[in-house]
């Protein structure tokens, strides 16, 4: 589409949500902790259900500064994993930090010595003033700093991030294992700490790759692990491929991505206008800024759903578009009688990732936090209908989504294009939450499928404060919300004798910036949405990112 088409637009999420008054300084929750590497006690209140067993494990940004060196962004901090193991009825808290080389590196020389997506390595005090200056003609190299989120690859645990290192872990004692270079298996050079996971045991992503031929975004399969293969204790991505790759509608321009849709036989890319430029990412060394700078929201591009054959890596030839919107997580996907549902976090904006930084999150109560909130993009759940057959016989300009009860269209503009409209997948009630986002489902069993419940945080604050459960097919909302507490993302935990969708239980960290060291796990039931317990842990814990409930069966 060329630069310069105007999208006549409703009113922005941000301006459908209220605005906020006197809010609190949440600085001490972007402070850094200490890590617990050897497992304590923690003090029950009401009851942890005894049949959950297993641990909650949870990533994120743990240490914000070196010697006198501190970091710019949030995104920057060194990655601390945190675990609690839940065994009846009794909860036990560890956290280690990754022993990256980031990590190792800084620590050694007491000062930032590797780049991060908003701070620029400084070049070494100790080096005569030519090598400082030439030093800034290096392309820096990519962080292994994995604190975005845990995933599996052939039952092993790995940490991740967005460039092309994860490490791998050990999920007990979260020792950090080797690191891992995406691009000794396959030709990309990063990949999304979001895989989805088929119900064979393959794990699907999605990563870069740039050449002479232009920029592609890959979609990537790892096979299960192979039955009855001797178990090695080394990180085993063999037989990994890129089964699609898909070429950037504008190749200097490519777009920004956290993650992608899957349903039971579909892969869709999003491409959507948060524009990566690749010219100011090859000069940002020398012009001294940081990563998260060539970034830039560009509403003047429209959205793009490219889909792919999830079996044969075919991709359709019909483009399908809708206004410029930003989304970062996915809700589901699922596929119903010719069309792909496709639930989503979208927003109207996408300038907010540059936002975080660290100046901004620990700004004061009042006024100055007010004015950063206000300013920042709200997102909201929608719903895209995708209709899977269209070819030279689909009539134009009518809209071609036919299921009832569904209120987004999808109408056939020119030949091979299709135009998409959402619905919104909440009541006005959502409003005053602010928004949501980190979705959860029940996925083991309903993700690509169709469902009725998501988890998620709702976000009246710069970091989340209340927890949400969202019936889609009512528009229903069940809340956990009390002040000055912040909830981390909702996992779903599934009741061993689960006949319904809802039947297990919802766990969240709980950090609150009023009080040191008052910490809790939250165990809620699911289907009330009603507290059953918490086990209080005595130290403090910075707001994190995402997490995993790994099961011990």
């Amino acid at each position: 589409m060329p630069q310069g088409k105007q999208f006549i637009k409703d009113i922005s999420s941000r301006q459908r949500c209220p605005q906020a008054s006197g809010l609190e300084s949440i600085a001490p929750l972007v402070s850094t902790a200490e890590e617990t590497p050897h497992p304590i006690t923690t003090t029950i209140k009401g009851t942890i259900p005894t049949w959950i067993n297993g641990s909650f494990l949870r990533n994120g940004p743990g240490k914000f500064e070196f010697g006198e060196d501190r970091y710019t962004h949030w995104f920057d901090g060194m990655a601390m994993m945190h675990r609690f193991h839940i065994c009846e009825g009794n909860v036990t808290y560890s956290s280690r930090f990754l022993r990256s080389d980031s990590y190792v590196l800084n620590s050694e020389r007491n000062r930032i010595v590797v780049s991060e997506f908003g701070t620029l390595a400084m070049p070494d005090p100790c080096k005569n003033i030519f090598a400082r200056f030439f030093s800034r003609f290096t392309i820096p190299k990519a962080t292994d700093n994995a604190g975005v989120n845990f995933v599996k690859y052939k039952g092993d645990y790995y940490v991740s991030t967005e460039t092309n290192y994860m490490r791998r872990v050990d999920p007990q004692s979260l020792e950090t294992k080797e690191k891992v270079d995406w691009s000794q298996y396959v030709a990309v050079n990063a990949a999304t700490a979001h895989p989805h996971y088929d119900r064979d045991g393959a794990t699907y992503n999605m990563g870069n790759s740039y050449g002479t031929s232009g920029f592609f975004y890959n979609i990537i399969r790892v096979p299960p692990p192979e039955e009855n293969a001797a178990k090695e204790d080394s990180a085993d991505l063999n037989g990994a491929q890129v089964i699609c790759s898909i070429q950037a509608s504008e190749s200097r321009k490519p777009s920004y991505f956290h993650s992608f849709v899957m349903s039971e036989n579909y892969i869709v890319f999003v491409e959507q206008p948060i524009k990566l430029d690749l010219l100011k990412f090859m000069l940002y060394r020398i012009a001294g800024k940081s990563f998260h700078k060539v970034m830039t929201w560009d509403p003047t591009y429209e959205t793009i759903f490219h889909l792919v054959n999830r079996h044969t890596g075919k991709k359709s030839e019909v483009k399908y578009c809708a206004a410029p919107m930003f989304t970062l997580h996915q809700i589901n996907a699922f596929e119903d009688s010719g069309f792909l549902v496709m639930d989503m976090c979208c927003g109207d904006d996408g300038e907010v990732i540059a936002d975080y930084t660290l100046e901004n999150l620990r700004r004061d109560t009042g006024e100055e936090m007010d004015k950063f909130y206000n300013s920042m993009c709200r997102n909201l759940p929608r719903r895209y209908v995708l209709p899977l057959s269209v070819d030279e016989e689909t009539p134009l300009d009518q809209n071609l989504v036919t299921l009832p009860n569904y209120k987004a269209t999808a109408k056939k503009t020119n030949p091979g294009e299709v135009y998409m409209t959402h619905e919104e997948l909440h009541d006005d009630e959502l409003l005053q939450y602010g928004g949501l986002e980190f979705p959860q489902i029940n996925y083991d069993q309903y993700n690509g499928r169709p469902y009725r419940y998501f988890y998620a945080c709702g976000f009246g604050h710069v970091f989340s404060d209340s927890l949400l459960k969202m019936d889609v097919h009512t528009k229903e909302l069940k809340v956990w919300r009390y002040p000055g507490f912040f909830p981390s993302e909702p996992v779903f935990v599934a009741s061993p004798r689960a006949t319904e969708e809802d039947d297990g239980v919802v766990l969240s960290v709980i950090i609150t910036p009023r009080e040191e060291k008052s910490t809790f796990l939250l165990i809620l039931d699911a289907k009330t949405f009603t507290e059953l317990g918490r086990a209080e842990v005595p130290v403090n814990i910075p707001y994190g990112t995402h997490g995993v409930f790994n099961g011990m069966g």
